[in-house]
């Protein structure tokens, strides 16, 4: 099993929204994913409040998990996972990412 973190914090305004507005544009986008995706086993988000402790401050968290390595290689390629990751790069100031086998 892989597992997939990211942690994203937000620009205070972009692509005409708020960070608010923007965190909760990405969480849907995000969680819409595993449905047309198999390969992702286990998908979740948090945001804002749900976020008790993280140095530095973050916005955004996704916790996902893969069978394999080669699932989480096609998922980063996907079509629409990448469709996703364009809209994020419009309004993330800073990511952080680390995947582990578990």
């Amino acid at each position: 099993m892989i597992t997939h973190i990211v942690m994203w914090t937000l620009k205070d305004t972009a692509e005409g929204r708020d960070k608010a507005a923007n965190a909760a544009e990405m969480k849907a986008r995000l969680l819409a994913l595993p449905a047309k995706l198999p390969l992702v086993l286990d998908m979740r988000v948090a945001e804002g409040q749900e976020i008790f402790a993280a140095v530095p401050a973050t916005d955004l968290v996704l916790y996902t998990t893969f069978k394999t390595k080669e699932d989480l290689n096609a998922y980063a390629v996907d079509p629409l996972h990448l469709e996703v990751v364009e809209f994020v790069k419009k309004v993330v100031a800073e990511r952080r990412v680390v995947d582990f086998e578990s």
